[in-house]
């Protein structure tokens, strides 16, 4: 079993579950222009949306995840206070890249729509094979920061996504 399944929270609130579907939204963004379906935003303390984005590793570099990319704008941008205080919202679990430098930057929570776990499951399911880097949870990378997902209402949204990028027809 997937650490972050037992850790996780999965009660997530209405604000949890906007910010989650537009996360969705720039995933399907990032698949409509040719990339993997992952998108992320980040969120203050005072509930404003500082940084979003989606996947862009289309062009051969691996590192364009909107989590890495959220990492790398609120070392430049929020105090240690602000990054501390803000909350990650994403598509998919953050990858053992990503959690690290969520961590490494002093990020606060993070929310996930779809857990690694499920990603994995239905990658074999579908008969593709797994990335290059081990499937490790939140947790496992960055222990203590506080995490909430997945969202079972979202499952299939994320699931679709997914299948269409690998061109399944479920």
């Amino acid at each position: 079993m997937n650490p972050s399944a037992a850790h996780s929270s999965t009660q997530l609130s209405p604000t949890d579950l906007t910010l989650l579907r537009r996360c969705i939204a720039l995933a399907a963004q990032a698949l409509t222009d040719g990339d993997e379906p992952f998108g992320s935003v980040l969120l203050d303390d005072r509930g404003k949306i500082r940084f979003e984005d989606h996947n862009r590793v289309a062009r051969g570099d691996a590192t364009r995840h909107p989590e890495f990319e959220i990492a790398r704008w609120a070392a430049e941008h929020l105090t240690p206070e602000e990054r501390a205080a803000s909350t990650v919202y994403t598509s998919g679990e953050h990858c053992p890249m990503c959690a690290a430098a969520h961590g490494w930057v002093g990020l606060g929570r993070i929310v996930y729509a779809a857990s690694t776990a499920q990603l994995s499951a239905w990658m074999s399911e579908w008969g593709i094979a797994p990335g290059p880097v081990a499937a490790l949870s939140i947790q496992t990378v960055i222990p203590g920061v506080p995490v909430s997902g997945p969202a079972p209402e979202l499952t299939a949204a994320i699931r679709a996504l997914h299948a269409a990028h690998y061109g399944i027809t479920t």
